[in-house]
C-alpha cells in the first residue's frame, strides 16, 4: 500500500519531526516534513499528497487552522492529528477539523503506522465506491455515467440532481446518508430552500423506484435518509 503513497508531516518538534520522517521513509512512504502550520501549508499547495500527519500545537500556525485552510482545497484528503492532549473538547475540535483520525503522545511507531494503514485503505475503498458509474439496485439498473436508470428493458433518464442524489444513497445502502452532507455534496449548501428541494427530489426517487416493493428510501429523523433493499 505505501508504494508511491506520498505523506506530508507537520511537526514542529526538530527530533521528533526527524525520527517520524526517517520512520515513514524506512517503511516506503515518500515522507516531506514542515516545521511548522504555514510551512506545511506552503508545500501542501505545491505538490500532491496521499495523506496528512499534524500535529496540534504549532507555532506559527495550529494543526486544527491548518486543516481548516487545507480542507478549504481538498475535501476528502485523509488527515491524522498528532496531540498531547486527550480531553474530549480538543478531540471534538479535531473531527470538526476535518481530522480523520487523531493519536496521542506519547505513541509507539507501530501504532502510528497501523493508524495511517487503517485511514489509507478506508478512504481508498471511498474513492473507488464513488469511482463506481453503474449500480444494481434491486431489478434496477442505475448508470450514473448515462443518468438512466432501467428495468426490464424501460428506461428513465434522470435529471442531473436525481442523478447525483440516487448515488450517494446507493454508495450509502443500509446506511444513513446524511442531509447536510448531501445538501453540501450536491446543492453546495445546506440552506432551507435547498432542503426542501431535495425533499421534493427524494419524493422523485420513490416514484422512479416504486416498481421493485423492496426499495425504500426511509426518512431518518433530524439526520437525513436511509436507502434500503430488503430481502
Amino acid at each position: 500500500m505505501q508504494k508511491n503513497v506520498k505523506i506530508l508531516l507537520a511537526e514542529d518538534d526538530v527530533n521528533l519531526g526527524n525520527l517520524l520522517s526517517d520512520y515513514l521513509k524506512a517503511k516506503g512512504y515518500k515522507t516531506t516534513l514542515a516545521a511548522n502550520g504555514d510551512e506545511a501549508f506552503t508545500l501542501f499547495a505545491k505538490d500532491q499528497y496521499h495523506l496528512c500527519l499534524f500535529d496540534v500545537m504549532m507555532p506559527v500556525k495550529d494543526g486544527f487552522t491548518l486543516a481548516k485552510e487545507i480542507r478549504k482545497i481538498n475535501e476528502t484528503i485523509p488527515i491524522i492529528f498528532l496531540t498531547a492532549k486527550s480531553m474530549k473538547d480538543d478531540t471534538l475540535q479535531g473531527f470538526q477539523s476535518g481530522a480523520d483520525d487523531y493519536i496521542t503522545k506519547p505513541f509507539s511507531m507501530e501504532e502510528l503506522l497501523a493508524r495511517i494503514n487503517a485511514v489509507l485503505r478506508r478512504t481508498q475503498s471511498q474513492t473507488q465506491e464513488q469511482e463506481e458509474k453503474i449500480y444494481n439496485i434491486g431489478n434496477y439498473v442505475f448508470d450514473y455515467q448515462k443518468r438512466e436508470l432501467s428495468m426490464n428493458g424501460d428506461t428513465q433518464k434522470l435529471t442531473s440532481k436525481e442523478n447525483d442524489l440516487l448515488r450517494l444513497l446507493a454508495q450509502n445502502t443500509g446506511k444513513v446518508l446524511e442531509r447536510t452532507y448531501a445538501l453540501k455534496a450536491i446543492w453546495g449548501d445546506d440552506n432551507y430552500f435547498n432542503a426542501r428541494s431535495m425533499d421534493v427530489y427524494i419524493a422523485k426517487l420513490r416514484k422512479h423506484l416504486n416498481k421493485d416493493e423492496r426499495i425504500e428510501i426511509m426518512n431518518v429523523h433530524g439526520r437525513g435518509f436511509r436507502f434500503f433493499i430488503h430481502d
